[in-house]
């Protein structure tokens, strides 16, 4: 192949990617109205029960509630972030509501929902270790928005053994 023709498919191959992301954004978007669309927050759920398996209550309605509250945590964070961020974001978690996206990103073949922790946990090991940044970067996403939210929490710092902030006199 010639330098000229793999110039063109590159092209034609980005151009069509970006159509075809721009229109599952569309489809199922990653943010609807400033907050997690209900597609994102069904499986950010899972990706933070799958990262921090162990830091949650016994399955119930206590975990039930302290998911929900993370999830509402996470929206309050993300909303605190820059417009270009924010974009990013919502782009990355449109990819990840659909199939296609999800397939090509975590390399799942189900939905998430249908997808244990173990799987889960795995998908995002393999995106860790991946030879494409993209995938790395989608990882260090979902992991530090997570934990970052999580360990923020005054009530999760004994899960690490700090005992907070020292009094000044």
């Amino acid at each position: 192949m010639k330098r000229r023709s793999l110039l063109k498919l590159g092209l034609g191959g980005a151009v069509v990617l970006a159509v075809a992301g721009t229109g599952i954004g569309l489809i199922r978007p990653g943010f609807k109205d400033g907050r997690m669309s209900e597609a994102t927050r069904a499986w950010m759920g899972a990706v933070a029960l799958a990262l921090l398996d162990g830091a949650w209550p016994a399955p119930g309605p206590a975990r039930d509630r302290a998911l929900q509250a993370h999830l509402a945590a996470l929206d309050q964070t993300m909303a605190g972030f820059t417009v270009p961020v924010r974009q990013e974001l919502s782009q990355l978690f449109s990819l990840l509501n659909g199939s296609a996206g999800r397939l090509g990103l975590t390399g799942l073949l189900h939905d998430w929902s249908a997808c244990s922790s173990a799987d889960i946990l795995a998908a995002l090991d393999a995106m860790r270790h991946s030879g494409l940044a993209l995938k790395q970067q989608a990882y260090h996403a979902l992991r530090d928005l997570n934990y970052g939210v999580f360990f923020a929490d005054p009530a999760h710092w004994s899960l690490m053994g700090y005992p907070g902030p020292r009094e000044i006199a």
